[in-house]
């Protein structure tokens, strides 16, 4: 084989690690940016946050400082945090007050203290306490405790009796009436209906636990033993029959049940609060629909003019480091820029093209893909994917995710196209109005969209009403 030289001319792209760095800022969300931002601050000390917040963490979502780059912005409006709604249950709170009340204060504080929220005790807590007043042996106490710690989040015994005493050792000499009366003893205590071990006893403990002159005990009582599988299946028919009543009575009894809580546990939960940050604020001005970013979600970054003077006085090798740290720094503060003008142009386009939504509401959402407000950009789609993927639009509407005015459209009659989110609006508006004695099925959904012009198959009906969260027809039926 003869060995050759040969020259070769070829073009290809390389991911610079400036580019690697605005590709990455550019898909984290606004919390996820505050994160990696502060982990910059701590490696960089060519980098700062104005207004001499380099040194404080950052503040809770919604109140960090305004954006170094919201200074064209004529109107700079703050967005409101958009959180889920929380349960906190009953506060139980412990307060060392002396053996005489409250404890005295000295007139001499100011009385500016911290106002912290009262911790919500988990459920095991709130339980173990119960067991503490107690009058049981040790015994005893210890198997409430050993049940105690095998209930799941609802509240309900995970492990059944004779599984729970196999696993305990052998030499305890436990016996399987043991556990039977520790049960007992746990499904005493408060919040009623905890340590059951199915839903049907769940319920049956509540009632029990209520007033025997409550109005419809026993009949619900009859229910949850004996036909609780018929009112789930809403068989109000065979219901009456077995109680041997008319719909006045069954219809209270219905409201009995349904207003006892099949997790009794829930009310303990720590779940997080989550915060929603919204990226850009959407306004009619002059008649207009525009976007602006929001000033509370962009952080203000800039050079540390110290050690960038010292850098400027000292061209040794030793300030090699700090000249890489100060371009380290200029590329981050670009990317960020950079970042928030790509999610501006993105949403004002989103908002052309969708502004019969702004006006008129899901109904009047129309067709939009990726590739369209890619090619109206001179953008890549998966540039456009990773901008409108958990940012977040604050518009007199509610706060939208960029992804949701996007959907996949359904052929109308006419020609034309509809937008899913459209439709699976109008399918919400119908059940909303239907009779709730005789709701429509999703055959009948479909024809009436089909007499709007709007040809949608039976099963598409079913699976656009099951992203709703919409029950069945026969689940929907009321007496």
């Amino acid at each position: 084989m003869k060995h050759s030289l040969q020259l070769r001319l070829s073009q290809h792209l390389t991911l610079t690690p400036q580019l690697q760095q605005s590709i990455r800022l550019l898909q984290l969300s606004t919390l996820e940016l505050n994160q990696e931002l502060e982990r910059f601050l701590q490696e960089n000390p060519l980098l700062e946050r104005e207004d001499g917040m380099s040194d404080q963490p950052p503040g809770p979502p919604g109140t960090q400082a305004a954006g170094d780059f919201s200074a064209s912005q004529e109107e700079p409006a703050g967005g409101d945090a958009a959180r889920e709604p929380e349960y906190t249950g009953t506060e139980f709170t412990t307060v060392d007050d002396g053996p005489f009340g409250a404890a005295p204060r000295d007139d001499g504080d100011d009385g500016d203290f911290p106002q912290i929220a009262a911790d919500t005790p988990t459920l095991r807590a709130h339980l173990l306490s119960q067991l503490s007043l107690t009058m049981l042996s040790e015994r005893d106490r210890r198997l409430v405790a050993l049940l105690i710690d095998s209930l799941d989040d609802d509240g309900y015994l995970a492990q059944d009796i004779p599984d729970l005493l196999a696993s305990l050792p052998p030499e305890l000499a436990i016996e399987p009436e043991d556990l039977q009366i520790a049960l007992k003893h746990l499904q005493n205590f408060e919040p009623a209906g905890v340590g059951a071990r199915n839903l049907r006893e769940c319920l049956a403990m509540q009632l029990a636990a209520l007033p025997e002159e409550t109005p419809y005990r026993a009949k619900a009582l009859e229910i949850v033993r004996n036909h609780l599988d018929a009112l789930a299946a809403r068989d109000f028919t065979r219901l009456k029959r077995a109680l041997r009543c008319d719909d006045d009575c069954l219809r209270a009894v219905q409201k009995l049940i349904t207003g006892l809580n099949p997790k009794p546990g829930r009310d303990f939960s720590t779940e997080e609060t989550r915060y929603v940050v919204p990226d850009v604020i959407v306004k009619k001005v002059k008649g207009v629909w525009l976007a602006a970013l929001n000033p509370d979600a962009m952080p203000r970054l800039r050079i540390n003019r110290l050690y960038a003077d010292i850098l400027s006085r000292n061209r040794n090798a030793g300030a090699q480091q700090l000249a890489g740290q100060l371009q380290e720094a200029k590329w981050l503060i670009k990317n960020v820029q950079q970042r928030f003008d790509t999610i501006l142009r993105v949403s004002q386009a989103i908002i052309d093209r969708q502004r019969h939504f702004f006006e008129h509401g899901e109904v009047a959402m129309r067709p939009l893909v990726l590739r369209e407000i890619a090619e109206a950009l001179d953008l890549h789609e998966s540039t456009v994917s990773r901008v409108t993927t958990q940012k977040y639009m604050h518009t007199p509407r509610g706060i939208f995710e960029l992804k949701y005015f996007f959907g996949s459209h359904v052929t109308t009659e006419t020609g034309g196209a509809a937008s899913s989110t459209a439709i699976r609006a109008l399918i919400k508006q119908l059940v909303g109005a239907e009779n709730s004695r005789k709701p429509l099925s999703d055959s009948q959904i479909s024809e009436i969209l089909g007499q709007q012009g709007i040809v949608v198959a039976r099963r598409t009906v079913a699976k656009y009403r099951e992203s709703l969260q919409i029950l069945p027809v026969n689940l929907r039926k009321t007496l």
